[in-house]
């Protein structure tokens, strides 16, 4: 993912900010015994992520979901995708295994949520078919989509009956840099058990508003292709995650990004073996090649 690339990330300040002052109080809401834990790359075709088949690997998908136990599903963003595929996927994968499909960008982006009811639908009637490997839906709106359309958002919440976890994310400045709109925003999520999408991007540190909105983390996270500064990086995540584990955090949605693919799976597995040790996790981190 190239969003939020900039030419001198050794000049950012990746520190994670302290928590929302609400976020303890969601937390608290949590009934959680245990932390069910989803750690996986964005994708899992061999052009992006280079030297993680081993040579001769012709199912990429069966070996991916034989490393990881999730999947960021960004196919569904660009592509209409039908019932048969959607029964692939799922027969593909093994039993723990979890898909996190993206809305397709003709209700994000094209549409904007103007009116999308009959397309939210179409979408829905296909990737149910997912079924117990469907792990949670996410809705990625367009860089220029603002609070002057709030009443789109409101709508698309309303009319969203479908018992199947949402995540949202936004990405304009106003919907963190205004307070008044940012409340509006965190109220509207929280209030309808939607989850408010953290993303760890070099050039937009804007979206770490550490607010969650449910007792559930979905995190994007973007390195900066520098093994050092990202490692650093990741355990300063395992340590927050380990407070909010103690807070009563039920889920984690952890997805690695790097602007050059083909590191996600190397850095997937540092991050899997410290959250191992740090909470006692039993993830098996992925074998790479290189």
């Amino acid at each position: 993912m190239k969003f939020g690339q900039v030419p001198n990330p050794e000049e950012i300040d990746f520190t994670i900010p302290p928590d929302h002052v609400d976020t303890k109080r969601v937390l608290a809401k949590s009934k959680a015994m245990d932390l069910k834990v989803y750690v996986g790359c964005a994708k899992w075709n061999s052009k992006d992520l280079k030297g993680f088949y081993p040579k001769g690997v012709k199912d990429e998908l069966a070996y991916y979901a034989s490393q990881f136990n999730c999947v960021e599903l960004n196919a569904t963003f660009y592509k209409r995708y039908w019932e048969k595929q959607y029964t692939a996927w799922r027969e593909g994968v093994p039993a723990e295994f979890r898909y996190f499909p993206k809305f397709t960008q003709s209700i994000t982006h094209f549409s904007r949520l103007k009116d999308v009811e009959a397309k939210v639908e179409e979408f829905m009637e296909n990737v149910v078919f997912l079924r117990e490997k469907l792990g949670g839906l996410f809705l990625q709106m367009h860089n220029n989509f603002g609070a002057k359309d709030f009443d789109r958002v409101q709508r698309f919440v309303d009319n969203w009956t479908y018992d199947v976890p949402l995540a949202m994310e936004f990405r304009k400045e106003e919907w963190y840099g205004d307070p008044e709109i940012s409340a509006q925003l965190y109220h509207l999520l929280e209030s309808n058990g939607i989850t408010n999408i953290l993303v760890d991007t070099a050039g937009r540190r804007d979206l770490m508003h550490m607010r969650l909105t449910t007792p559930r983390a979905f995190i994007r996270w973007v390195g900066a292709n520098d093994p050092e500064s990202d490692r650093a990086r990741l355990d300063e995540w395992v340590d927050r995650i380990v407070d909010w584990k103690k807070q009563g955090l039920e889920e984690l949605d952890f997805f690695v990004h790097q602007n050059i693919e083909k590191e996600s799976p190397l850095l997937s597995a540092y991050f899997i073996e410290k959250l191992n040790k740090k909470i006692g996790s039993d993830l098996t981190p992925p074998k790479t090649l290189e």
